[in-house]
């Protein structure tokens, strides 16, 4: 029976996608883990690689088609015998979903306004395949490649998951639900149904906005799908966390002295560190300090993360990522420097994979180099904090000896989810970004 190939879901906030370009042609032969096509979604042009092995019988969406739905036929792969003549023959073609097609829980990195630089993540659900054992006899186990990855990092034995994927395949969601030797826990009574928020008030419609300028000069800019995950996810942050701001005043000057030595001592290697490497290894070793800050919220709990895995603001073309650099506190300024420029590079060409601006309990957004003195940033869900860098300056200020002096001092605001951190709890993580930052040594310790 012909096998539909359906448009994927290939990062957790995808509705829509453009069929950038076909790896294969009709007549070709493929398998399971060849690459099929190039996927331009919201936030990334990614790879879309085949399920089933079989012949590509028909390409229903041609290279550089936009805005095609998730879940829509772009393609048939025939097996063994069958016909291109045979494809619409069946009422009840059997789909192929892509290893990523499933949406689920995910922070989605988003933002573009100087008061405005993180958004929210959402739990989008699509409707889930019939569920089947994947194979365990030791001759194969079917996972989508992301599903590997991830079970890789949380120590999962993919035999002793059940795929919910076509043909018992183990795709994402399977193993982000998953727990690693857990037992089984007791059954939960039956929570209540709840009730029903109001719907809130939406506003003007476009077309009544649009009759206010009717006899204006205007240009109409369409949004893209990284910028309506924008608009959503920014939305919700911001009428779903309860923010409250903190904000500190930070002397720089130890800081700056302390990084010209080093850069001066690293010319041979190539390497040059700037303040935002200090201000991420300041912010990671704070977590550490205060690990009951290194916290996200998941609904119905909060969730304590034990490695600092900090999430730092990258601005691109139409929007915001929010790669994230994983245990953060282990690696040295050096390696920090270098994976982040990496990251960065990799967000403004929109190549970074899901896995690396997903996850994370803390963000940073640095506008100082825009000249921006301070700002309030918006927390990226499931996030319990982000900081807000502003510019250093130069400022009189009053030192130990009551005498007056010039100082580079920064601003920085931490902009914080009540539900997770507490007042004086946030007010102890920023204590501690502070002096690990007024005292730079102290982090190498």
């Amino acid at each position: 029976m012909p096998t539909e190939i359906l448009m994927p879901a290939l990062s957790p906030t995808m509705e829509e996608g453009t069929l950038a370009k076909w790896l294969v042609k009709e007549g070709d032969s493929v398998s399971s883990g060849d690459l099929l096509a190039e996927i331009e979604t919201d936030k990334a042009t990614m790879e879309f690689e085949a399920v089933d092995e079989g012949i590509v019988g028909k390409i229903l969406v041609p290279a550089g088609t936009a805005a095609v739905k998730v879940n829509t036929p772009i393609a048939v792969l025939l097996d063994d015998g069958e016909s291109v003549d045979d494809i619409g023959s069946s009422a009840t073609p059997k789909a192929e979903a892509a290893p990523a097609a499933e949406a689920l829980p995910a922070t989605a990195s988003a933002g573009a306004t100087p008061q405005a630089t993180a958004s929210a993540g959402a739990t989008a659900q699509a409707a889930p395949a019939p569920s089947a054992p994947a194979a365990s006899d030791g001759s194969r186990i079917f996972a989508s490649p992301l599903a590997r990855r991830i079970a890789a990092d949380k120590g999962l034995d993919l035999s002793q998951i059940t795929g919910s994927g076509p043909k018992g395949r183990i795709v994402k969601a399977d193993v982000e639900n998953a727990q690693p030797q857990a037992a089984a826990p007791a059954a939960a009574p039956a929570a209540k149904p709840a009730t029903a928020a109001a719907p809130a008030p939406t506003g003007p419609s476009a077309d009544a906005i649009a009759k206010m300028y009717a006899d204006r000069e205007t240009t109409d800019v369409p949004l893209d799908g990284m910028r309506k995950t924008i608009a959503a996810r920014l939305t919700e942050a911001k009428q779903t966390i309860p923010h409250f701001y903190l904000r500190r005043d930070i002397k720089l000057d130890a800081l700056m002295t302390f990084r010209a030595e080093l850069n001066h001592q690293l010319t041979g290697r190539g390497v040059k560190l700037s303040v935002n490497d200090f201000i991420i290894k300041a912010c990671a070793n704070a977590l550490q300090q205060v690990p009951d800050a290194n916290a996200v919220w998941a609904g119905d709990r909060i969730i304590r993360l034990t490695p600092s895995d900090v999430a730092v603001a990258v601005a691109i073309e139409g929007g915001l990522f929010t790669p994230v650099l994983r245990d953060a506190h282990h690696k040295s300024l050096s390696a920090l420097s270098s994976e982040m420029r990496d990251l960065a590079h990799r967000a403004r060409d929109r190549k970074l994979a899901p896995h690396e601006y997903q996850g994370g309990s803390f963000a940073i957004s640095n506008l100082g180099m825009y000249g921006i003195d301070n700002f309030d940033a918006v927390i990226n869900p499931p996030h319990g904090a982000i900081l807000a860098v502003g510019a250093g300056v130069k400022k009189p200020v009053v030192n130990d000896a009551g005498e007056i002096e010039v100082a580079t001092v920064m601003s920085v605001t931490l902009s914080v989810d009540h539900r997770v951190i507490d007042g004086a709890l946030g007010a102890e993580l920023l204590k501690a970004i502070v002096e690990n930052l007024e005292n730079p040594m102290v982090m190498l310790a």
